[in-house]
């Protein structure tokens, strides 16, 4: 692809009229590692980073403190259930393993699955999934397998034609329901053009 036909159409649509040298990094992290999967597979993965990263295309640690996660998702903290979900079965399982990445990596069966699918120590390490390479990684394993929600790319998107707006909509379930579903399909449908304007 033309990297930077692909650039060039996102500084004009969706990072008008620049875009920051930790984004341009962050989409070819996203880039190579997805590489070789369908665009509107592609288009999605970023548009999904585009949005749980703030359009930094960045990884980063969800926001909260430590007292917020443990509340939230350790096993003493006040969502039992959520923290049984996410495999949060050691005390301080909630802080430790708190959202990190592209997709907010969350939850010690999760954390468990990458570092075996990653081949890195994210158990040991979980700050590891603040590594662009690792992030994306994560990205792709999780959205291809169904790591998050058990919904994959190939259940929601087509393989060879583009996808319309419709099923980018749709898409989000691989993610998180239907939360801000319209919002990203649109940011998918920019991604989706400038990958389109870049084949060589």
């Amino acid at each position: 692809m033309n990297k930077a036909t692909f650039f060039d159409h996102l500084r004009r649509t969706l990072a008008a009229p620049t875009l920051e040298q930790g984004e341009v990094d962050g989409a070819n992290a996203i880039l190579d590692c997805m590489w070789g999967l369908p665009e509107p597979f592609i288009a999605y993965a970023l548009a999904t980073a585009w949005h749980e990263t703030a359009h930094t295309l960045q990884p980063i640690k969800e926001r909260g403190g430590d007292a917020y996660f443990f509340r939230r998702y350790d096993r003493e903290g006040q969502h039992p259930a959520i923290a049984r979900q996410l495999g949060n079965t050691q005390k301080g399982d909630g802080v430790k393993f708190c959202g990190r990445g592209f997709v907010q990596l969350t939850g010690r069966e999760n954390y468990a699955r990458a570092s075996l699918e990653c081949r890195a120590d994210l158990l040991g390490n979980p700050d590891l999934a603040m590594r662009p390479d690792i992030a994306a990684r994560i990205l792709r394993g999780g959205m291809s397998a169904g790591w998050f929600t058990g919904r994959r790319l190939a259940q929601c998107l087509p393989p060879n034609r583009s996808a319309s707006r419709e099923e980018f909509r749709e898409a989000r379930a691989i993610i998180n329901g239907s939360d801000r579903a319209d919002l990203i399909a649109g940011y998918a449908m920019e991604f989706q053009a400038a990958l389109k304007s870049a084949r060589l």
